[in-house]
């Protein structure tokens, strides 16, 4: 059985005190995969010393997240993280997307940022990771403007069921991570009503820990909570859902 998380940043801070524990803490719990969306100019390079640590295990991906966006210096980023993709050796574009929690005001200078993103994906025909936190209406208008050829991942979905719905007939997948667990969330009767060949699996380690270890550091490893609660939600094996969660990252990023 192999897991993969799809969407995970051990490459931060938290990690640099026990990442080889995190490690064989992954390997244990049959993750085999893990992806590694980047941020920013300054996680560029511990992206990548962690994917040589171990680059059967790690794939990087390269991209500007929108909360990291800047005003100022928008042009300067943007220019930072396309040299750096154009470069080769990633297997996706992101994470990118709109972030509306934090900043509105700067919705102009997230959507030029996301916008570019998209055109480089097009262009090098790489997958996007989107991160749409209280966005998703907003992302899929600008989806609109794209035919499906675009293809990629709704990171930690949150959008409603009619929303699923048009991720899905755009060719794009649904990733879940620690929320599809939280008592409170409603994610899990959208869920319900998705075919397996839709999803894919994440943690956004160090953030949004699956019950039972909510408020906690998250890790990689948790990708096995997670898919156990999936398997239990859907009344399929644990196997089920690692065989088609893991194809499905493989259909999504072509490794």
């Amino acid at each position: 059985m192999i897991l993969t998380d799809t969407h995970s940043h051990l490459y931060a801070e938290e990690f640099k005190d026990d990442i080889e524990a995190v490690i064989q803490r992954c390997l244990e719990s049959k993750v085999q995969r893990i992806f590694l969306p980047n941020i920013d100019e300054e996680t560029i390079a511990p992206l990548k010393e962690l994917h040589k640590l171990n680059p059967d295990l790690f794939y990087p991906m390269m991209g500007l997240h929108p909360c990291s966006v800047k005003k100022d210096n928008l042009e300067s980023q943007l220019e930072t993280i396309h040299t750096e993709l154009i470069q080769g050796g990633y297997c996706a574009v992101g994470e990118t997307g709109i972030d509306l929690h934090w900043d509105k005001s700067s919705l102009p200078e997230q959507t030029r940022a996301f916008k570019a993103q998209i055109e480089w994906a097009l262009e090098l025909s790489l997958p996007v990771v989107i991160h749409a936190r209280e966005s998703t209406k907003e992302i899929l208008e600008i989806l609109k403007e794209y035919d499906n050829s675009l293809k990629g991942v709704f990171h930690c979905f949150s959008g409603n069921e009619l929303q699923a719905q048009e991720v899905i007939e755009r060719g794009m997948y649904i990733g879940l991570g620690g929320v599809l667990t939280f008592k409170n969330s409603d994610l899990k009767n959208i869920v319900k009503n998705i075919e397996m060949k839709h999803l894919v699996l994440e943690t956004d380690s160090p953030y949004l820990a699956p019950t039972p270890f909510r408020g906690k550091r998250n890790e990689s490893s948790y990708t096995l909570t997670i898919a156990e609660y999936l398997a239990d939600l859907k009344g399929i094996s644990l196997e089920e859902v690692a065989m088609s969660t893991t194809g499905n990252s493989i259909k999504l990023y072509g490794v």
